[in-house]
């Protein structure tokens, strides 16, 4: 459902490093003036990496706007002219040096409508061996967490396990698997 009777009068973005921020002056159906603001960036993956031994793989890491540390499914940002499924094959392979030849897309989802345009592409990688070391970026520090299945349900039931995109993928894992 399209909002056809709202207009945007005026539109600001201001680039801050890698976000672009925007702030919208909308004329609303009601003819009131409303301003909206948002953040766009590239869309990103999110990868559920199951191990051949059915163990999933996480990352443990510090996340500054948080100030703590974090246990994650491998993700990141798409490249430019680079699919979803290339760059969940990049991130899984960089950030863990896992691969698989076994993918099934799980659909995407909007982490914030509200405040984001970002889109997180969910992908399913199953049978994964380790093929490589991990390849990080110079900042980053990232631990690799091997974890059975049944401990994972465990982080998630107990408040552990808190990476929205990582749960969606969860979800949407949970239902494939159930139907």
């Amino acid at each position: 459902m399209a909002n056809n009777d709202w207009k945007i009068n005026q539109s600001t973005t201001t680039q801050v490093d890698r976000f672009k921020i925007t702030i919208d002056e909308v004329m609303l159906a009601n003819q009131e003036t409303q301003q909206f603001s948002y953040v766009q960036f590239r869309d990103g993956v999110c990868i559920l990496a199951i191990t051949e031994d059915d163990h999933v793989l996480m990352l443990k890491q510090y996340r500054h706007p948080l100030q703590s540390i974090e246990l994650e499914f491998p993700a990141g940002m798409i490249e430019e002219e680079e699919d979803s499924l290339l760059a969940a094959k990049r991130e899984l392979l960089e950030e863990t040096g896992y691969q698989t030849n076994h993918w099934i897309a799980l659909d995407y989802f909007y982490p914030s409508a509200g405040s984001t345009t970002e889109k997180i592409h969910l992908f399913l990688a199953t049978d994964s061996v380790r093929v490589a070391e991990q390849e990080l970026e110079e900042l980053e520090e990232i631990e690799l967490e091997k974890v059975p299945i049944g401990q994972f349900y465990k982080l998630v039931e107990n408040g552990y396990f808190r990476h929205g995109a990582g749960l969606a993928c969860w979800a949407r894992y949970l239902s494939m698997v159930r139907n």
